[in-house]
């Protein structure tokens, strides 16, 4: 199993090759993989293990468990990588983001966690025979997404803010509790006859031990970058440098306590660290973010590499039965009794339950699982219940990788659960500015921009950004005009704009296209042409005008996003037809005003008895949280 049968490759001709070798061969496949996912917009899992499968023993041979030199170096391995990969994931994992769907994340990692633990080990055990305790094993290890498969696949499937926040918390916590409690109950094979209390031992000794390392290590830390001079000339290098060799120690020295404490240990300290207002946090993510890319390259690649498919093929029917009930019955359920009541809609719902492919950590842990129950010399060797761990882990893991992942894009689309895009001409400080502001309120924004020195600099700020002439029909479809709400042409050229506006609107079914003029004599020229106009020049007039004689709304304004807003919405909601604004009043959330109603083209600031009607545009002013909330009470569906 595991290619554990194989010899090393090249060993007919009696050569040797340098494990160098090899480790730069699946580094170029795993960056390799990664541009071709960017390329396909398809999560870069997919081909990792497609090019993992294509190298190991089932296709070339090229890569076994000896190119490693056994279970012992390539566990470490693992280990390191699962320990960065897991502290990366924590690391972005930021408390204002698990606001978006707090109720919906508790439940998915308490409740839908258990659903999936009980479901799969019944399921294993009926479907396959196993034993309840290596049912209830491979339960533990299939409760576990994690960050590995859910960040590549949100890098390529942009939807709102809260079902990212419940997909990569699920992920994160999922893989800590999943493998401690994987390991409480491999350790418990050891045992004639686990009680309650041994369970209860075993998991509260590791996570408690994970979370005391992981705070410590993360409090040292912080300690480290924030008040110690680091030296002036390479301070961020060594911020970065500390904070990845913090996440190792903690791996390590929660690890050596207890087995898998690490996990714990991790998460825990890039939890912290990453809500903790660090100097150089920028560089720090930007580092660690290429460290883990090749680290999970090449953890995935070398896990596939290893993969016999005869031990797939041995699990006959049953195997396909066992992964059509994980993926089609239990995390439809999980995530439905998960979400109930939330404000995730019907279709974001299906979306989180149509998409939660499994990733790294059952991967990993289920290999060295495997090797253990598979060695002779072991206490517990089990060769029959090391191949349905292995296989149907592994199956599972495939499956839904391949089909989930690969198809994630597709499955948004059709539920239709990606925000409408707001497309950008001129990718210049106009246009980066409006995008900030913009992606702040949780608009999908691509820039569009033809010069490859504002496009590099654009992207390094962390901007999507579409090479090309927006004044070409094809690139303006190839960015996304077909899906796109909102263009604003943002050029420095009004002749530029125009075009963009005018190509906008009559190619694609945009709802608003708006245009930059930087000459303020063209325009009513533009708008002769019907394109809405913003004037630079009189921009800037109105805004210094507002500092002169607005100056507290004006500062208000200009800072948007931070903790105020001020948002449109359409009055959609029966609850609203036909009453009046003080009625209304007393029900929106605190700290929120109505302060404009529209209405056949006339605005007005609306008195107390003001009745509103199916239709009214409002004006919401208040608190962001407040605002949003009001949106959502007053149009269900476009907050939706």
């Amino acid at each position: 199993m595991l290619g554990l049968e194989l010899a090393p490759v090249l060993a007919s001709s009696g050569d040797s090759v340098n494990l160098l070798t090899f480790v730069a061969l699946i580094v170029a496949l795993g960056v390799g993989s990664q541009v071709l996912g960017a390329r396909f917009r398809v999560p870069s899992v997919v081909f990792l293990i497609t090019a993992g499968i294509v190298v190991g023993p089932s296709v070339l041979g090229i890569i076994t468990l000896d190119t490693f030199g056994g279970a012992g170096p390539l566990s470490t391995i693992v280990g390191l990588a699962v320990a960065i990969i897991v502290f990366e994931g924590a690391f972005h994992l930021k408390i204002e983001k698990l606001k978006e769907a707090p109720a919906a994340t508790l439940r998915l990692v308490t409740v839908g966690a258990a659903i999936a633990f009980v479901g799969t080990g019944v399921a294993v055990h009926f479907l396959l025979g196993s034993s309840w305790r290596i049912s209830f094993l491979i339960g533990a290890l299939l409760v576990a997404t994690g960050p590995t498969v859910i960040t590549p696949i949100l890098a390529v499937v942009p939807v709102r803010d809260r079902v990212a926040a419940a997909l990569e918390t699920e992920g994160i916590v999922n893989d800590v509790t999943a493998a401690i409690m994987a390991v409480v109950i491999f350790e418990t094979l050891r045992l004639d006859a686990p009680t309650v209390v041994d369970y209860v031992r075993l998991f509260a000794e590791r996570l408690g031990t994970g979370i005391l390392v992981g705070l410590t290590v993360a409090a040292l830390l912080y300690y480290l970058i924030q008040y110690v001079d680091l030296s002036p000339d390479n301070a961020p290098q060594n911020a970065r440098l500390m904070t990845l060799t913090g996440a190792i120690v903690a791996f390590a020295a929660a690890n050596q306590i207890f087995t898998e404490a690490g996990v714990a240990a991790v998460a825990t300290a890039g939890l912290v660290l990453g809500n903790a207002d660090l100097p150089y946090e920028e560089q720090i993510e930007d580092f660690k973010g290429d460290v883990t890319l090749l680290v999970l390259s090449f953890v995935f690649i070398a896990l596939a590499a290893l993969l016999d498919f005869q031990q797939l093929f041995a699990l006959g029917w049953q195997g396909i039965a066992v992964v059509l009930v994980v993926a089609l019955v239990l995390r439809p359920l999980l995530v439905f009794a998960s979400t109930t009541g939330d404000r995730l809609t019907f279709g974001e719902r299906m979306f989180v339950s149509l998409v939660g492919p499994r990733g790294i950590i059952p991967a990993s842990v289920a290999t060295l699982f495997a090797l253990e129950l598979a060695n002779p010399d072991a206490a517990i060797y089990n060769e029959s219940a090391a191949n349905v761990l292995v296989g149907t882990v592994f199956l599972v893991i495939l499956v839904t990788v391949v089909f989930e992942g690969g198809l994630a894009r597709q499955i948004a689309e059709y539920l239709d659960v990606i925000p409408m895009r707001v497309l950008v001409v001129g990718g210049g400080k106009v246009g980066r500015a409006l995008a900030e502001r913009l992606e702040d309120r949780g608009e999908n924004v691509v820039l569009i921009e033809n010069d490859e020195v504002v496009v590099e600099k654009a992207r390094e700020l962390g901007f999507t950004v579409h090479n090309g002439d927006g004044t070409d029909t094809e690139v303006l479809r190839s960015a996304g005009a077909e899906n796109a709400r909102i263009v604003v042409a943002a050029t420095g050229d009004d002749d530029v704009n125009l075009l963009v506006a005018q190509l906008a609107d009559s190619k694609f079914d945009v709802e608003k296209v708006l245009a930059r003029a930087n000459n303020p004599d063209n325009v009513e020229a533009f708008e002769d042409l019907g394109v809405s106009t913003i004037s630079s020049t009189m921009a800037t007039a109105w805004a210094l005008d507002n500092q002169i004689e607005r100056p507290a709304l004006a500062n208000w304004m200009t800072h948007i996003g931070d903790n105020g807003d001020v948002q449109e919405v359409e009055v959609t909601s029966e609850h609203l037809e036909g009453r009046t604004v003080r009625e209304i009043g007393p029900e929106l959330p605190e700290g929120v005003l109505l302060a404009l109603v529209e209405r056949d083209g006339k605005t007005e600031v609306p008195e107390a008895d003001f009745t509103l009607q199916y239709g009214d545009s409002l004006t919401l002013l208040g608190r962001r949280d407040g605002v949003r909330e009001a949106m959502e009470f007053c149009n269900p569906d476009e907050s939706a």
